[in-house]
């Protein structure tokens, strides 16, 4: 798995300023910046201030909002030392992620209110990207970034986005800055960073399109396991996962959780979704333990917690599980968590949970 890193910053940042710096010379405050309402200026500006801003709520492990303060350039700053703004800021980010202990999380605010350092580094090389891409195209100069770097801000910042032929194509088209063959412009857009419910002595931590690639493959996914994990299971839901992801229908808040032990980081199971809600709101959840896990009340925790997310939301109105007839530590897990039997044969039993 290919994890996005302080290394993919500075990567993204040197692009940055190489393919800008033949034009500092000029005046970017009269050129409009591609597609956006600013001039090429104010966007650059703004690249610089969500570096620092990224890193500061990282380092700082802010949890309620942004940390109050803004980036100010000195009166008369030209555009060369603009672009050793942003490589100072974009070394501090690339620094704030490489010394993030694994699981830390800061203050995003959109959609889920927090971001790991792995997405702070995909939110920075994504507003490098896109941004040196607007400022190149209104001051008419090349620019493109490595296949690799788009590909991996796809992967970790827009699971809700169908792969294309190309990823640099598909991340401009998916931000509203070009065209795909095959699909309607988009006008509005938004990037998701993996969705983490807490549960008494676990987090349910959303697994993103790359680590469920890695996990469907046979490695970790970017977690530390127990002994004996990931369980068949994870990995089987993983692949699920991935294929709804690459025929575009993955809806992130609706997928596969790995069950992270609050006490020590390990990963301890795979909890999740089936599919998004039907029309009529019902969505089938599964889960698995790792054999070293079981027995601790960990999975009726998880269930419990996930039970109660999903009940809040406007279109939920049934969750459903099937056990193994035989599974009586699932069958207790479930009706432990408030799920009620309405079927059963030789091999299956099927609990609901209604609102």
């Amino acid at each position: 798995m290919r994890a996005m890193s302080g290394d993919d910053v500075i990567e993204a940042v040197a692009g940055c300023t190489a393919a800008l710096r033949p034009a500092v010379g000029g005046d970017w405050r009269a050129v409009r910046a591609g597609r956006l309402e600013w001039d090429c200026h104010t966007t650059a500006v703004h690249v610089a201030d969500d570096l620092i801003a990224y890193a500061a709520n990282l380092a700082g492990r802010a949890r309620d909002g942004y940390l109050p303060f803004e980036l100010t350039l000195d009166e008369g700053t030209g555009n060369a030392d603009l672009l050793h703004v942003i490589e100072t800021t974009g070394a501090l980010l690339a620094a704030a992620v490489r010394t993030a202990p694994p699981g830390v999380r800061g203050f995003h605010s959109y959609p889920f209110r927090s971001a790991d350092r792995e997405g702070f580094a995909a939110m920075g090389v994504a507003e490098v990207l896109l941004h040196t891409h607007d400022i190149a195209e209104g001051l008419g100069l090349p620019y493109e970034p490595s296949a690799d770097l788009a590909e991996s801000v796809l992967t970790w910042l827009f699971p809700h986005v169908q792969p294309g032929p190309a990823p640099w194509p598909t991340l401009l088209w998916a931000t509203g800055r070009g065209e795909l063959p095959g699909r309607a412009p988009v006008t509005a857009w938004t990037w998701y960073n993996n969705l983490v419910i807490g549960a008494g002595r676990l987090d349910l931590v959303g697994i993103r399109p790359a680590a469920a690639r890695d996990l469907s493959l046979g490695g970790d996914g970017g977690f530390e396991w127990i002994e004996g994990g990931p369980y068949e299971g994870t990995r089987q839901a993983a692949g699920f996962l991935l294929k709804a992801y690459e025929t575009g229908v993955h809806r992130p808040e609706f997928g596969v959780f790995a069950l992270v032990r609050r006490e020590d980081g390990r990963a301890v199971g795979g909890m999740g979704f089936h599919s998004a809600p039907d029309e009529e709101g019902r969505v089938e959840i599964g889960y698995d333990l790792t054999e070293g896990a079981r027995g601790n009340g960990y999975a009726t925790e998880a269930l419990r917690a996930l039970a109660d997310w999903a009940m809040a939301r406007d279109d939920v109105r049934a969750l459903f599980a099937t056990v193994e007839t035989g599974n009586t530590a699932s069958r207790a897990v479930v009706a432990r968590a408030g799920f009620v039997l309405v079927s059963e044969d030789a091999d299956e039993v099927a609990y609901e949970l209604r609102r």
